[in-house]
């Protein structure tokens, strides 16, 4: 099957902002539980829907669909912004996309309170610390929803550039709300050249070495943090399930995980920024990181190559600097880097070796970083 073309993404960004806590967050919290009970209800619908008729039923049948459930079985739905509900269909239907495109796997089913964020185009209004969201409520003497606007207040630890898109409310595992703010600002901050390249080689053992000889290491902070989340578990393991105390331990294993992404996503974005200020052209190998995971588990986890090099790509494109993927099969980890014999006989466990043709005596990795460097700066070989 022939895939569509797909719309390039435009440049936005987000910034994350927390929003404070108080007992009106339930109304935000009831929004999202109803969104759950939407998007359960139209994703049975589209899979009924294929069944039936052997083909997929796409947003523009299921949208008019939901006016009329609104309308007759689903009132209660109706005290949600429109465009948010709307929403929660579009979702549904880019992840068949995707999924037809052989992009990601189907769309599943949410149980109560696994339902996180919600998208608002419309309805709502921007302040200094505040945002102003337009709710509906059931009017006893009309006889019909009128709108009942609410204040919530985040803590705005810095200013958003340009033109706001669109906001976003996300609920965390701990149960922590989060305002999300896209706007279109495509601003970028570059770095004076410093004229030098670097090819960058992942390891299991070290984490980036670098063609110059470095070498980084990975704090490994699931590692360090294991003993803490076994007294978790533990304590959670004796709790009976479903009472407060239940719920107790929970939010705190999940605040502990929630520390650790913290700790690693802030490391990320540190050696990310410390690479674009040293180097142009940055080049890095495409890793099988589904493989791996089946390899080595819970330490690729732990370190996280995919999230880096996202992140990556982003310090670049702000940073104005060049960044490539030699690909998959590219081979740089056999070739000498001096005369390129390929050295077929050489070992996952060989960390040195020398070229029986040249000589030349080779740090395993350091040899694959000269190699992912030169593919990348060469337009024969495949760039990802």
């Amino acid at each position: 099957m022939k895939k569509r073309k797909r719309k390039q993404k435009r440049t936005r960004r987000t910034y994350k902002y927390q929003i404070r806590e108080h007992p009106q967050n339930m109304r935000l919290g009831n929004m999202l539980d109803d969104l759950g009970d939407v998007h359960n209800h139209f994703l049975k619908l589209e899979k009924r829907y294929y069944r039936i008729y052997s083909k997929y039923a796409g947003r523009f049948r299921l949208q008019p669909h939901l006016t009329k459930l609104i309308q007759r079985t689903k009132p209660h739905w109706a005290w949600i912004p429109r465009d948010t509900l709307d929403e929660v269909i579009i979702r549904i239907h880019i992840t068949y996309e995707r999924f037809f495109d052989g992009l990601g796997g189907l769309p599943k089913f949410k149980r109560k309170a696994r339902y996180r964020s919600a998208k608002f185009k419309t309805g709502y209004k921007l302040e200094e610390g505040h945002v102003r969201i337009s709710f509906k409520e059931w009017d006893e003497s009309s006889q019909s929803f009128k709108f009942n606007k609410r204040w919530f207040s985040f803590h705005q630890h810095r200013e958003w550039q340009g033109k706001v898109c669109y906001i976003q409310i996300l609920r965390d595992a701990t149960g922590t709300y989060w305002l999300y703010i896209v706007t279109n600002d495509s601003t970028t901050e570059p770095y004076l050249a410093t004229g030098e390249s670097v090819g960058i080689d992942f390891g299991m053992d070290t984490y980036l070495t670098l063609n110059t000889g470095e070498k980084i290491q990975s704090p490994q902070f699931l590692k360090h943090a294991l003993k803490a989340l076994r007294t978790v578990n533990k304590s959670l393991s004796r709790k009976v399930k479903g009472s407060n105390n239940w719920w107790r331990a929970i939010r705190e294993l999940a605040r502990l995980y929630r520390h650790i992404v913290n700790q690693r996503r802030d490391w990320h974005f540190k050696l990310a920024t410390d690479l674009c200020r040293r180097f142009d052209l940055i080049a890095t190998e495409t890793l099988n990181l589904d493989g791996m995971k089946r390899l080595w588990g819970r330490k690729v986890s732990d370190l996280s190559f995919g999230q880096f090099v996202d992140i990556l790509k982003y310090k670049c494109i702000k940073h104005k600097r060049k960044f490539c993927q030699v690909g998959q099969w590219t081979a740089t980890t056999k070739p000498c880097s001096d005369c390129g014999y390929p050295n077929e006989n050489l070992s996952l466990s060989d960390r040195q070796w020398t070229c029986p043709e040249c000589g030349s005596h080779h740090d395993r990795d350091v040899n694959a970083a000269i190699n992912i460097l030169r593919a990348a700066c060469d337009p024969v070989v495949e760039q990802m």
